[in-house]
């Protein structure tokens, strides 16, 4: 669920610990999937309110909706199927928490969004459990 690592450090520890991939992987896209409305409900109200305290809050609204702003671009280009690509690719500074995060700033609607988002956490998901799995039989591993 935490933002940055998301199911893309959940996977490879959960593998790295033995659990099955067929528990694994929908626990992981589920728990990704949990913050994504509340994001997309409280997010606008919470960045006016950091803007209205000034100081060191009202400088990370401002880069949180710059950030957002600019990973918009993908949405405005391909609309749905562009937050579902931003959210799928597995690198930093994309996935569900960017997603919400774009969906919010632009009143997308919950929806419409949640499955794009929510597809691209699946997908997102099969990649990572997909390198892994390539990384660890490479190794010798498994």
């Amino acid at each position: 669920m935490a933002p940055v690592s998301e199911l893309r450090g959940a996977i490879p520890y959960g593998l790295s610990n033995d659990i099955p991939e067929g528990v694994l992987y929908p626990l992981c896209v589920l728990a990704n999937m949990l913050p994504v409305p509340f994001i997309m409900l409280f997010l606008r109200r919470v960045l006016a309110w950091m803007r209205s305290r000034g100081g060191r809050l009202q400088k990370a609204a401002v880069w949180l909706e710059t950030r957002g702003r600019a990973k918009s671009e993908l949405y405005q280009k391909y609309e749905l199927f562009g937050l579902f690509v931003l959210v799928a690719v597995p690198l930093p500074g994309t996935g569900a928490w960017t997603g919400a995060l774009v969906a919010a700033l632009l009143d997308l609607r919950m929806k419409t969004a949640i499955p794009a988002i929510g597809g691209g956490v699946a997908a997102a998901g099969v990649i990572v459990l997909l390198v892994c799995k390539g990384v660890i039989h490479i190794a010798g591993l498994g």
